[in-house]
């Protein structure tokens, strides 16, 4: 017997959960695409990515996952040949620098590991010791969502300029932008990548970078352009160059009404509401961790992220069991262990549209299935939960 009724929920970190006015939104007819509304929509679009990559530079929208604004972003920079540094936190990272990898570039690992951020006086001291500038690039994730790590981007660029290197910093922002501040101008970042299935609250399907002129000084250079990813050919004056041809009409539509959402709320207050939801599964998990069958995968506090919390299961005991009863009984999809996690942990999702229904409810999901399947654990998660948000939000 299961409780479940209704629609499954996503507490997966991506595809998020998307809202019923963006589902709705794309819910129309096409409309002729060299049409004066499709063009103004697009001008809208654009100049509301450089809003929340707060930056001066240029976007550019791909017809794409996350992986394909990986690959966007390296082609117009990069050349064959080219070394660049990835700092390793988690998994995504260097899932960006393999793509690099295989179209050419010569990549090097800062050692990092799945249980840390990366530590900016490492980057400093690896950068001072590249005498030459052979290193072209940095390469690093703001948010590991493997890992459930947060980098601290502003003090890496600190590092970055402490070394007197001109590499260009690159971040991917897949699973931050929306959900926690993203200063790109402020922090010196020269190229941003991300993906409208997440903090965007839009399918799967779209991808944005953005670049400062930096990053567009060194396109003039790059010799892994390729036509369908090209900056300069995206730059044309006709409409059908921004999308490299025929514009994902349906998927516009949603990424117009969710930045709508979006900015109807304020980003300063959706920043907050991640925190918030964020620290009340902390507090559950921080909880749960009292029977020492299962703990945080990210040792320091400090770092754990605002958008998704990886949880260790110890001695032996099977995520999948845990996973599999939560979605089957009632209804709640987990996120799984990935890379080297994956058989060790599960993921909690808490980003773009999610509330303090949502949450509690997953986390009450959570605490039925370890009873269920007696894992041993601290009692009262939810209700920690719960009073972290008694007292945060207020009246």
């Amino acid at each position: 017997m299961s409780v479940r009724a209704g629609r499954e929920f996503l507490a997966i970190p991506g595809p998020t959960t998307v809202p019923d006015e963006v589902l709705g939104a794309m819910h129309r007819p096409a409309v002729d695409i060299y049409s004066g509304p499709l063009l103004a929509l697009t001008d809208s679009l654009l100049a509301d990515l450089a809003r929340v990559f707060r930056t001066k530079g240029r976007t550019y929208i791909y017809i794409a996952n996350g992986h394909g604004a990986w690959e966007a972003s390296l082609t117009n920079v990069l050349s064959k040949g080219d070394r660049i540094l990835v700092l390793e936190s988690g998994r995504f990272a260097i899932g960006w620098g393999e793509s690099a990898r295989r179209m050419g570039v010569e990549v090097e690992i800062l050692k990092g590991d799945m249980r840390r951020a990366v530590r900016p006086a490492d980057v400093e001291a690896r950068l001072k010791a590249d005498k030459k500038g052979a290193i072209k690039a940095v390469l690093v994730a703001q948010i590991d969502t493997a890992s459930g790590v947060v980098n601290d981007i502003a003090a890496i660029g600190e590092a970055m300029r402490a070394a007197r290197h001109d590499a260009l910093l690159m971040v991917d922002t897949v699973a931050s932008l929306g959900c926690m501040p993203f200063e790109m101008d402020a922090w010196r970042v020269d190229v941003a990548m991300s993906g409208s299935q997440k903090g965007l609250m839009t399918p799967p399907g779209l991808s944005f970078v953005a670049a400062n002129d930096r990053a567009r000084e060194a396109h003039r250079r790059a010799g892994l352009r390729t036509p369908y990813w090209d900056w300069t050919d995206r730059e044309g004056e006709q409409h059908y160059q921004k999308y490299a041809g025929t514009p994902p009409e349906h998927l516009l539509f949603g990424l117009r009404k969710a930045f709508d959402l979006l900015f109807e709320e304020g980003l300063e207050n959706a920043f907050r509401r991640h925190r918030l939801l964020a620290e009340a599964v902390r507090r559950a998990v921080g909880v749960w961790a009292e029977g020492q069958a299962i703990g945080f995968n990210i040792i320091e506090a400090g770092e754990r992220s605002d958008t998704v919390t990886t949880v260790l299961m110890n001695g032996g005991r099977d995520p999948e069991a845990l996973r599999a009863y939560c979605q089957q009984k009632c209804g709640v999809t987990l996120g799984q262990g990935i890379g080297e996690l994956s058989g060790k942990a599960f993921r909690i999702a808490h980003m773009g549209h999610v509330n303090a229904p949502m949450i509690l409810g997953t986390l009450s999901v959570i605490e039925v299935a370890l009873a269920a399947l007696d894992v041993p654990h601290g009692k009262g998660g939810v209700q920690a939960a719960i009073d972290w948000l008694g007292e945060q939000v207020e009246p």
